[in-house]
């Protein structure tokens, strides 16, 4: 497994990064458990999980329980030195955590304790912030993004204060490093303009979702990327699980998040599967698992990325393993970005 900087720290993580987000309700603890030994044993360093989580479906009384079953593969194994642990603070939301209160200065301190006592540790490696408070165009809100009621001068406060928290946070010895989630080219740069002006922690990465299907990254964002040092911690690198083929011709597996959410949260589009099959015949003419060329993609791109990936089931991840030393020569690049010019955002 390959090991990357994050941003300009000095903290080495694996360029596949274990998504946990249906610990705790999906996957149980003892499957959750084994997935994370899994991943070590096949030189992954970096687990990611969030406040919120699990989600499919997120609830208030569930909130804190991916971090928990962490917190437990902490205290059973003593292996803390040997991962990297990243989490995330919640932005407003329906009420899931906190009531539906975003983050802020006044509270970031209460956030982190509560997080580093689920986790059963001193230090979080990584700390993000879920999604900017101002809004955000990712989910699907790109289609009908509207910045126009943003105030700039509200933010860039709001910015500071934030930061001023996680500031001292470090000082404390209890985050770090620091990240941003679902965010812009913009608001990264103002965050580190923000960081550069008053000697505060710098953003090291970007939780943004990018796969094969969903590429909203590749410009203004991996512009930032190179020129900041910011690494990509790409979710749903396979789109939920579509680009494993396994929703293709109207299959909806038992226990699938397709059979959860009947969309795959706006995923599900006309010109959703016609895509994926594009990138499966890529795959097939070439003998390739069609999860493994997705994964291997994400490797290949000019911007440092970690790709996040999740999976229900001890076998999915052994699955997924096994692909872990594909490389992809140029002739299978250069017909994924045909598939990609033909199929350019099908959701």
């Amino acid at each position: 497994m390959k090991m990357i900087p994050l941003g300009r720290t000095d903290i080495m993580v694996s360029d596949w990064c274990l998504g946990t987000m249906t610990y705790g309700n999906q996957t149980p603890q003892n499957d959750a458990h084994r997935q994370i030994d899994m991943a070590l044993d096949a030189g992954i360093n970096f687990v990611d999980t969030a406040e919120m989580y699990p989600v499919n479906p997120i609830s208030a009384e569930t909130v804190g329980n991916s971090e928990r079953v962490i917190g437990e593969w902490i205290k059973a194994t003593g292996r803390r030195d040997d991962v990297v642990v990243a989490t995330k603070v919640s932005g407003d939301n329906p009420g899931w955590v906190r009531g539906g209160v975003g983050y802020s200065g006044a509270m970031m301190a209460d956030a982190i304790d509560a997080s580093l006592a689920r986790l059963q540790t001193d230090v979080i490696d990584l700390y993000q912030m879920h999604w900017p408070l101002r809004g955000s165009y990712m989910f699907r809100q790109n289609w009908t993004y509207d910045p126009s009621g943003q105030d700039r001068a509200e933010t860039l406060d709001h910015m500071a204060d934030v930061l001023r928290a996680l500031g001292d946070a470090v000082k404390a010895g209890k985050i770090r490093a620091i990240g941003m989630s679902n965010e812009s080219a913009w608001g990264m740069t103002k965050w580190m303009d923000v960081a550069a002006a008053e000697g505060l922690p710098r953003m090291a990465s970007v939780q943004n979702e990018y796969s094969l299907l969903c590429r909203l990254y590749d410009t203004d964002m991996a512009e930032v990327a190179v020129n900041e040092d910011v690494t990509l911690l790409s979710f749903s690198p396979l789109a939920t699980g579509l680009l494993t083929g396994k929703y293709q011709n109207g299959v909806v597996p038992a226990g699938s998040r397709l059979s959860i959410n009947d969309d795959l949260g706006g995923r599900m589009t006309l010109r959703t599967l016609p895509a994926v099959q594009a990138y499966m015949d890529v795959a097939a003419r070439h003998g390739l698992d069609p999860a493994h060329l997705a994964m291997a993609w994400q490797g290949t791109r000019p911007f440092p990325v970690s790709a996040i990936f999740g999976a229900t089931t001890t076998e999915q991840v052994a699955h997924l393993l096994k692909g872990r030393d594909v490389a992809l020569p140029d002739d299978v690049l250069a017909e994924i970005d045909t598939a990609h010019r033909a199929h350019p955002m099908p959701y």
